[in-house]
């Protein structure tokens, strides 16, 4: 059974190897790196991969790009954070073609400049605003702009199969290009999916961190830990709309803090009951948050665009929060600041875009 997973392992390094090697195209390759357990196998097997190559052929282009939304689990941030330092350091060390990176949304278009400054409704299973402007918008713009450079891009995607009947069938949808183990992104033009790892199961791919320690030093014990303290799963790289449904689900909750489509928060609350005590002013916010979405007291009357509106069986649709409702959210979210003690869970130029917002919207009213 050992040797199965040396097997395995070996088959993967190289067939990404013969992929890197292709002579059919030259085009960057960018890696979703979540720093879940997925995502770090694909990292792990494309150290292997281009270490195993002479520095002559190590000429295509890669980038790993990670997403932070602004709003991500703290904990999770430091060991993304711990992650990328390991990777950035062991590229430069052996001169690899890796580049590491982060997206984030732009000021305007962050969670609390939405929510707080605008007046959003707290996102849920129907109206989830957030992934798209958190997590889509910024990592295909990066994507775009290799492809704008370049022709093209090749994003690599630890997606697998096994994870999810909702996943197994978003894969079995868009099929392989002929002869090719790449496929046209449904959205992104010019972007092409290649997915190392979609054949390999849940155990597979714990065996595999648990057996081969990481090129880039240390061990993968950290990460393990982390599941083992989270009750749960990551929540995906998710560069489509078709993929959105994984943001936010029972069975990834490696996600932000703030998430309101969860109805519990089970990955967070299992860092409380491992010992991380320090993380609960961040559950009762969330908590709060949830609760408080349909209360009409904070829900203004009409839309954003001045339009009352109803559904098609004749219920009032409501708008935003209020003004006073926004103002209520953000001495709550600084009174959990002050509980929470740590990293700054809004930035002053959020703060700051946040009142701008409010003094033009109340100018516009005439109060």
């Amino acid at each position: 059974m050992q040797d199965d997973i040396y097997i395995l392992w070996n088959d993967i390094v190289e067939s990404i190897k013969q992929e890197y090697l292709s002579e059919e195209q030259s085009y960057p390759w960018i890696l979703g790196f979540s720093g879940g357990k997925d995502s770090t196998v694909v990292a792990h097997a494309l150290f292997e991969a281009l270490l195993s190559l002479p520095p002559s052929k190590r000429k295509r282009e890669v980038h790993i790009v990670s997403n932070d939304t602004l709003v991500e689990s703290p904990l999770v941030v430091a060991h993304l954070e711990r992650s990328q330092d390991a990777l950035r350091n062991a590229a430069q060390s052996w001169s690899l073609p890796i580049t590491v990176a982060t997206t984030r949304p732009p000021v305007d278009k962050t969670f609390w400049t939405l929510l707080i400054g605008k007046g959003y409704p707290s996102p849920n299973q129907t109206m989830r605003w957030c992934t798209d402007r958190l997590k889509i918008g910024p990592t295909s713009q990066y994507i775009l702009d290799r492809v704008s450079a370049l022709g093209a891009a090749i994003i690599l995607l630890g997606v697998r199969s096994d994870e999810s009947e909702s996943r197994r069938n978003n894969i079995n949808k868009w099929k392989n290009l002929h002869e090719s183990n790449l496929q046209p992104h449904p959205e992104l033009t010019g972007a092409f999916i290649y997915r190392p790892i979609v054949s390999l199961t849940t155990e597979d791919v714990w065996e595999v961190l648990g057996t081969f320690a990481p090129p880039w030093g240390g061990s993968h014990n950290g990460l393990i830990q982390l599941y083992r303290d989270a009750e749960g799963g990551e929540c995906p790289v998710v560069l489509s709309k078709a993929e959105a449904p994984g943001c936010g689900t029972a069975s990834s909750r490696f996600g932000c803090w703030t998430c309101t489509v969860v109805e519990k928060d089970k990955s967070l609350q299992g860092f409380v009951d491992s010992g991380n005590h320090e993380y609960k002013p961040l559950i009762e916010f969330r908590d709060w948050l949830k609760q408080i979405r349909n209360n009409p007291e904070y829900r203004s009357v009409e839309r954003r665009n001045g339009l009352v509106t109803f559904d098609v069986s004749g219920k009032h649709i409501p708008g935003p929060f209020t003004i006073q409702a926004r103002q209520m959210i953000l001495e709550k979210l600084f009174e959990t600041q002050k509980a929470f003690g740590g990293s700054p869970l809004i930035s002053k130029e959020e703060i700051d875009l946040i009142k701008s917002t409010w003094a033009q919207e109340l100018a516009k009213k005439g109060q």
